[in-house]
C-alpha cells in the first residue's frame, strides 16, 4: 500500500498502530505501522510510562466537532469586541 492510500486509511478511520522506533532526547520517533513509512515525533512525557523502544502503540485521533465550534464561536465574539472597542475609539 503506497503512502496516500496508507494515510487515507488512517484518516478515514481515526484509529492507527505506531512502533517507537527509537528515542531521541525528550521525543520518541513513532513509525506509523502502515509500511512504517509514515515518521512522527512525539514528545515521551505524552507516552503511556514504562514505554521503549520497539513498543506498539494505539493511537486514535477525532475532530471534537463541539470544541470547533465553541473555539470559533470564542474567536468570533472576541474578534467583535477588538472591532467595537477600535470605533469607539476613533
Amino acid at each position: 500500500m503506497d503512502m496516500y492510500h496508507a494515510g487515507y486509511a488512517i484518516r478515514r478511520e481515526g484509529k492507527m498502530k505506531a512502533t517507537i522506533d527509537r528515542i531521541e532526547g525528550k521525543f520518541a520517533v513513532l513509525l506509523i505501522r502502515n509500511g512504517e513509512s509514515i515518521k512522527l515525533n512525539f514528545p515521551l512525557i505524552l507516552l503511556p510510562g514504562g514505554s521503549k523502544e520497539g513498543d506498539i502503540l494505539d493511537i486514535s485521533i477525532h475532530k471534537d466537532e463541539k470544541e470547533t465550534e465553541d473555539a470559533k464561536d470564542r474567536v468570533s465574539s472576541l474578534i467583535e469586541k477588538l472591532k467595537s472597542k477600535n470605533k469607539q475609539g476613533s
